[in-house]
């Protein structure tokens, strides 16, 4: 009976000392995955237009930081819809180096908006921007007629 039960401690034991292992391993691998996320710095998350008039795009262009010791490559750059559209260069931001994300809005529909950007890079990892702002009716037709400039034309 006492073989047994040193047999049952020491087996648990072993497992015990063998899950502590493999959770120190595990974070590790967690720490290792989080900074390789940190390599893509951007330099504001988040841009206001204000207000910007109707059908009319605005376009901001982000600036993105490769804070890493080896190339970042931008896979995609994906919109909340359609009235939001990113360019961005396909080509690898070297260590150190500096590139702009260049999104555009189309301003067609009228009031507040606030849209997401997200960046994909370096297998699967993401960060989010945002847009913002507010877009105003533009009156139709022509501007209001400017008393001054028939005074101008008398004079002359």
């Amino acid at each position: 009976m006492k073989k047994t039960s040193i047999a049952i401690i020491l087996f648990i034991t072993v497992f015990l000392a063998g899950a502590a292992s493999c959770e120190a391993q595990a974070g590790k691998a967690t720490t290792v995955q989080t900074t390789g996320m940190d390599v893509l710095e951007v330099k504001e998350n988040s841009f206001n237009f204000g207000k910007i008039p109707q059908g009319r795009p605005a376009v901001h262009n982000f600036d993105i930081v490769n804070t890493g010791p080896v190339d970042l490559r931008l896979e995609n750059v994906q919109a909340s819809c359609g009235c939001t559209t990113p360019e961005w260069s396909k080509e690898p931001i070297a260590p150190g180096t500096t590139a702009a994300i260049k999104v555009g809005y189309n301003a067609y529909a009228e009031g507040p908006f606030t849209k997401t950007v997200t960046i994909s890079y370096n297998n699967k990892h993401t960060r989010t921007v945002t847009i913002s702002g507010e877009v105003y009716k533009v009156p139709a037709g022509s501007a209001p007629e400017n008393p001054s400039v028939q005074l101008l034309k008398q004079v002359n």
